[in-house]
C-alpha cells in the first residue's frame, strides 16, 4: 500500500478533504438556504420569472458599460465601432427588460423554448447515430429535453409569466440538495478515515 510521503497526490487529496471537512457546515447552509429559496422560487414563479429578468436586465446594464469603456480605451483599434455597437445593444437590451418584464421574459421563454427544441433534437440524433456508453439515458434526456420545449411552446406566450421562475427554483434546489449532499458526504468520508 503507498503512504501518503510516497504519493504526494494523496496527501494533497487529504488536505483538500480536511479543509473541505472544516468548512462543511458552511457548505450545508448554503445548501439549505438554495433549497430554501428555490421552493419559493417554485412557489411564487411567476414573481420568481419578473425578478429574473429584472436581474438580466441590471447584468445587461453592467455589461453595456463595460462593453463601451472597452471600446472608449481601444478607440484606435479597428473593432471600435463593433465594441461600441455591441454595448449600445446590451444597454438597450437592458434598459427594455426592466421598462417591459413580462414581454421580456415571455421572448426568454420563447427562446429557452427553441433552445430546448434543439438541443433535444441534438442529444436524440447523437446518441441514435454514436450509440456510446450510456447512450440511452442521453436519448432519454434528449427527448424529455423535446418534450419539454414542445410543453412550453404550446403554452406560449402564457408559459413565459412563470417558465423562467420554475427553472431558476428547480435549479436552486438541485443546487442545494447537491451542496448539503457533498458536504455530509465529506464529513462522512473524514470521519470514517479516523
Amino acid at each position: 500500500m503507498t503512504s501518503v510521503a510516497q504519493n504526494p497526490l494523496a496527501g494533497t487529496i487529504n488536505e483538500v478533504t480536511a479543509n473541505v471537512r472544516k468548512s462543511s457546515g458552511w457548505f450545508i447552509a448554503l445548501g439549505i438556504v438554495q433549497i430554501v429559496v428555490g421552493t419559493l422560487a417554485v412557489s411564487f414563479s411567476f414573481s420568481a420569472t419578473i425578478a429574473s429578468v429584472a436581474m438580466l436586465g441590471v447584468l445587461l446594464l453592467i455589461a453595456s458599460g463595460a462593453q463601451m469603456a472597452a471600446a472608449i480605451l481601444a478607440r484606435s483599434w479597428s473593432g471600435f465601432f463593433l465594441f461600441l455597437l455591441i454595448g449600445i445593444l446590451y444597454g438597450l437590451a437592458g434598459v427594455l427588460s426592466l421598462e417591459h418584464p413580462i414581454a421580456a421574459a415571455e421572448s426568454l421563454t420563447l427562446m429557452l423554448a427553441g433552445a430546448f427544441l434543439v438541443g433535444g433534437t441534438f442529444r436524440i440524433i447523437v446518441s441514435l447515430v454514436e450509440r456510446f456508453p450510456s447512450w440511452g439515458w442521453v436519448l432519454l434526456n434528449g427527448a424529455v429535453t423535446v418534450v419539454l420545449g414542445i410543453f412550453i411552446l404550446q403554452g406560449w406566450p402564457a408559459t413565459g409569466l412563470w417558465a423562467i421562475g420554475l427553472f431558476v427554483g428547480i435549479d436552486l434546489i438541485a443546487n442545494g440538495v447537491t451542496w448539503t449532499v457533498l458536504a455530509a458526504d465529506v464529513r462522512n468520508l473524514v470521519s470514517a478515515d479516523r
